[in-house]
């Protein structure tokens, strides 16, 4: 199978499943004109952080890496009325496309961005109790990922869902041997999860439009 086929069955998903999206069509449009990197999630990932989000009745959400916010909204989308995201960026350029993006969404009201070094941003947010939070989605540098995970267990309840992107590489996460940095960090992330007594999780392996990659899921007993 070849990404090309993986792509087309991404697109056989959305067009069975979802309906017409012009909102987020304009987002993903926004972003590539501003000219951010095309790492979101794709379509399929974000409905199912939205679903995510529904299943487990969550009102308020962590985001560790905004980007432009396509993932954001899919999680705003996914909460009740009264819902809140709190979102992390370090670029402001970044961070100014995601603003815009929630307008044109209309999820500015349950969205807040917060703009600087994650782990700075973390350690402001367990200063402030502003948790426990419902569903914590990590999408930032690959290297933090046992720091981020670290911070959504101070930031999370009994229940709390984490999920952590990006961990299986194209398959490199087996290369023990190996130095690539974002590799190390999916690996970490396995080590920190499988380690943690309080946490219970697992991956799910991912083909489509984004390639060979996948998400590890785990729950705060």
């Amino acid at each position: 199978m070849s990404t090309k086929t993986w792509t087309a069955v991404d697109d056989y998903i959305v067009c069975s499943l979802f309906e017409a999206d012009p909102v987020l069509d304009a987002v993903l449009a926004a972003n590539r004109d501003n000219g951010l990197p095309a790492i979101d999630v794709s379509a399929a990932q974000g409905k199912l952080l939205s679903l995510l989000a529904r299943i487990g009745g969550a009102k308020k959400a962590l985001e560790i890496g905004t980007l432009g916010g396509y993932s954001t909204i899919w999680m705003a989308r996914g909460l009740p009325a009264d819902g809140k995201v709190v979102t992390l960026e370090l670029d402001p350029h970044h961070a100014k496309v995601a603003r815009s993006n929630f307008e044109r969404a209309g999820v500015a009201d349950r969205v807040e961005l917060r703009v600087g070094p994650a782990l700075q941003s973390l350690a402001a947010l367990g200063n402030e109790n502003a948790g426990p939070f419902d569903l914590i989605f990590i999408d930032a540098d690959k290297p933090n990922n046992p720091n981020y995970l670290s911070w959504a267990l101070r930031l999370s309840r009994s229940g709390t869902v984490i999920v952590c992107d990006n961990v299986i590489r194209d398959g490199a996460v087996l290369d023990e041997d190996g130095r690539d940095a974002n590799v190390e960090g999916a690996r970490a992330a396995f080590s920190f999860i499988g380690g943690e007594k309080r946490l219970d999780g697992t991956a799910i392996q991912t083909v489509g439009a984004k390639g060979y990659d996948g998400f590890a899921i785990a729950i705060v007993d």
